[in-house]
């Protein structure tokens, strides 16, 4: 039996640069389709997400520190303790769950900080992960043509 969140989860806010390594050929057509729904979910949303991955036990953990679709690009193993998800077997399949959903792959431990910087669906997701009405109206294809000019 997982233990419950119940009484374990803080209330902190994530505020963090996590290094993705990404498709982003993928994106680019998710975001053209329209199936980047995700970003639009709010915390009860991901909250039903997460439980609907078997994890109804984590759902408080997810609405009481306001954990939207915009900022699960920052949902990994190294926060989920944060927000009170502590089980490491169940940190990995919400980990996965996350990178899936997003279309991206786990970045390799051994990244050097000499590489060149992230490619441009991290930082994409980044920037939407922001609220207003900049980010609302950012595309996956504007941004790419306004980060080559």
């Amino acid at each position: 039996m997982r233990p419950s969140c119940k009484g374990a989860c803080r209330n902190q806010n994530i505020h963090y640069i996590p290094v993705y390594s990404h498709e982003p050929e993928a994106l680019l057509n998710a975001s053209l389709t329209g199936n980047m729904e995700f970003l639009q979910w709010d915390c009860h949303e991901v909250a039903r997400w997460i439980e609907s991955l078997g994890f109804p036990q984590y759902k408080a953990c997810f609405t009481e520190n306001f954990v939207t679709g915009r900022k699960l690009i920052y949902v990994n193993c190294i926060y989920l303790p944060r927000l009170g998800i502590t089980d490491f077997k169940d940190m990995q399949v919400i980990s996965a769950a996350v990178r899936e959903l997003l279309g991206i792959t786990e970045t390799l431990w051994s990244r050097s900080i000499a590489d060149p910087p992230r490619d441009s669906v991290g930082l994409y997701l980044e920037l939407k992960s922001r609220t207003g009405v900049q980010a609302d109206r950012l595309t996956y294809q504007q941004f790419l043509d306004g980060s080559r000019q």
